[in-house]
Parts: C-alpha cells; structure tokens; sequence
C-alpha cells in the first residue's frame, strides 16, 4: 500500500512538472513590441495634429510658457503595445489563449527612467498568431524628468514623441510581465525590454 502511495506521488509529480514545462514553453514565446503612442497631450492641449511650436494657437502657447515658467507641464498619452501570441496549434505547440494578469513597467524616454505602473486589468491574448493591443495610459509631468532642458526642447519632445510625425522610438518600457495558468500565476524570471522595432 506504502509502495503504491510512493508510486502515485511520483507519477503526479512527473505529471504536474511536465505541465510546469509546457505553461513555462507556452508563457515564454508570448513577445512584445511598442506599436505607437497615441493621444497626446500636454496641459490638457492635444498636439496629434501638430509638427512644431508655429502649430499651437496663441492661447494653447501661452498655457504653454506659462506651465513651463511655473515648472510643471503634465503630459497624458497612451503607449499602445502589440502582444503576440505565437500558441496557434503549428510548430509543435498546443493552441492556448494566454491571461495577462500584470504587465508592473517602468517607462523611459531617451533612456530616462520616469513613472512605473501596472495594468487596470487582465488581458487574454488569443492564440490565433495575431497581435492583440495593450493600451496604457501614462500620466507624468515632463519638467520633472526633465529639468535640464529648455522649453523648445520639452516641446520638441513632447511632438517627437505624440505629434502629427511623433513616434515611439525614444521610448522603451521594462516589464515583467505575470501570466495567469491553469497551475497559477507564473512571473517572466526578468524583466523584458519593449520597444518599437522588434518584438522582445
């Protein structure tokens, strides 16, 4: 009866590291990219639309200069993030959906480090090998992280970054990202560096 006991402990052992295994393998080639930054503003004035400091009316440059001269410029905008999940039944891989439970970031811009956050909510990533859109919303205010440059400069930043020909590639974001599994949740061992010209 002893032996019998060992037996089956030993047997549910080997089947629960074999599924160990496989939610590790499946976790570990979900992949993700910066795909855009969206919605930008600055001092509540969206700059979507514009390419320069010339670009802002009168009134939208003088809350400009005057949150500058009072030493806060608060920027909201939202990193959209393409995750990928490549568990489509081919290559070996079972077709799995994959719950996002917790994506804790810390953003940097031009390689500085500012706000750290978390998602609102769990996201599931079909396994249909297509992306499926993260959207986080970032609130900072840019005097802050940035103290040592000028106002053109904090402008010009804000429109390299959100504007009419804004991009995300001054941006990356460190994640450690926790996946939800039929076993519970599994932390990434390390932080992953996002960013927006290849999936990591």
């Amino acid at each position: 009866m002893k032996k019998r006991r060992i037996l089956l402990f030993i047997a549910a052992a080997l089947i629960t590291s074999c599924s160990v295994y496989q939610a590790f393998a499946n976790v570990s080639r979900l992949k993700f990219k910066i795909a855009s930054v969206a919605d930008f503003k600055i001092v509540n004035i969206p700059i979507e639309n514009k390419r320069s400091l010339n670009d802002f009316h009168s009134v939208d440059a003088l809350k400009l200069s005057a949150g500058f001269i009072s030493g806060k410029l608060p920027a909201e905008f939202t990193i959209k993030i393409d995750a990928k999940n490549p568990n489509d039944g081919t290559g070996g891989y079972p077709s799995t959906d994959i719950a996002l439970e917790a994506f804790p970031y810390t953003l940097y811009i031009d390689d500085k480090e500012t706000i750290s956050g978390d998602i609102a909510s769990s996201v599931i990533v079909p396994g249909i090998g297509e992306s499926t859109v993260i959207s986080i919303r970032i609130g900072l205010d840019l005097i802050q992280f940035f103290k040592d440059k000028g106002y053109d400069q904090i402008i010009n930043l804000a429109l390299a970054l959100g504007g009419k020909n804004g991009a995300a590639s001054r941006i990356k974001l460190k994640a450690q990202p926790v996946i939800g599994t039929p076993l519970g949740n599994i932390k990434y061992p390390g932080e992953i560096t996002i960013v927006d010209y290849q999936f990591n």
